[in-house]
């Protein structure tokens, strides 16, 4: 069956993890282009304030609050857009949490609320999608990450979680595939973005968080799941250089854990005040789009690309053979 989406200004557009972050910047962007925007989350003040901004620059829009890790919450934040605008046309999975730890030093009740949270919430949030866009079609847009692709020191629970959902997204697209319900079904994958994320993640290593470096700004996210709800889309990739650390990773495993030792004190930076809000358990975040500590990247070129695919296989081409070309010259 042929799936067929709808211009946004058209759409009714549900962005769970939408108080902060990505899934803020996204319901901003959607309203300001038209669509109507159901923002879902734990925080009911910030998502009041996000809703009066949107509806300051004349958007439309409407909050629900809800804990992505209970399914029950999930299925209510649909009725409440349901209720409100008679449908749904794109469902986007966007809200999760962090841990700064290895593994065995990560709490076992955090490693598992990162998992109802990253994991079950991507979970509860397509199998209701599913339910209300079964017959007329639609979109369900689900954010991962590079780490979905790439293990990763200290952000180890959280990769863990990410590659959970890179398997469930693509078996449940093959599912649906075979089903031959009109239903697209993506998976965005961003590198490091700027957001509070390292903020308000549990963190168990010296001084403060940090997000993974290359960063990008959270625009670049937030067009790409713009972009999926329109045009049917596999799977993004956001961010040139985050695409070439999970190449490095796929090609050449056994460099990428010799560089553990390296890539882990990126992680965090000892000289700052440790960071130790964290929202993991109640919501704590103030409504912030971006960290204010790691300015991001407001272009990538690669990602851009990755929308047509005679680019994209140009792009992906020349990105491995620099790094092979690269690993070849410090050899010699």
């Amino acid at each position: 069956m042929t799936v067929s989406l709808k211009l946004l200004a058209d759409q009714v557009v549900v962005i769970t993890g939408a108080s902060s972050g990505i899934g803020l910047v996204t319901a901003k962007l959607a309203a300001g282009r038209g669509a109507k925007v159901v923002l879902v989350a734990r925080n009911e003040a910030a998502l009041e304030k996000a809703v009066e901004d949107i509806r300051a620059e004349g958007g439309d829009a409407i909050f629900a609050v809800a804990d992505v890790g209970v399914i029950e919450e999930v299925q209510a934040a649909a009725k409440v857009a349901i209720a409100r605008y008679g449908r749904i046309d794109t469902w986007v999975n966007n809200a999760g949490t962090a841990i700064y730890a290895k593994l065995i030093d990560t709490p076992l009740v955090e490693h598992r609320r990162l998992f109802q949270t990253n994991y079950f919430g991507a979970v509860h949030g397509s199998l209701t999608a599913i339910e209300h866009l079964r017959i007329k079609g639609g979109a369900i847009i689900t954010i991962g990450s590079i780490a979905s692709d790439l293990p990763s020191p200290v952000l180890s629970a959280y990769s863990a979680s990410k590659h959970a959902v890179k398997g469930f997204v693509d078996a449940l697209r093959m599912e649906i595939t075979a089903d031959k319900l009109p239903i697209a079904i993506t998976l965005i994958k961003p590198a490091g973005i700027d957001t509070p994320i390292a903020q308000h993640a549990a963190n168990h290593v010296d001084g403060e968080a940090l997000i993974p470096p290359p960063v990008y700004d959270p625009t670049l996210v937030a067009e790409a799941i713009l972009d999926a709800a329109q045009h049917v889309r596999r799977d993004i990739t956001v961010g040139g250089m985050g695409r070439l650390q999970v190449l490095l990773g796929t090609h050449f495993p056994a460099i990428l854990d010799k560089l553990s030792g390296i890539l882990a004190p990126a992680m965090s930076d000892p000289t700052a005040k440790k960071t130790t809000e964290t929202s993991i358990f109640e919501p704590n975040q103030l409504g912030q789009e971006r960290s204010g500590v790691q300015p991001g990247r407001r272009t990538s070129l690669y990602t851009a690309a990755e929308r047509h695919p005679v680019a994209i296989g140009a792009v992906a081409l020349f990105g491995l053979s620099a790094i092979v070309v690269s690993l070849g010259s410090k050899r010699e």
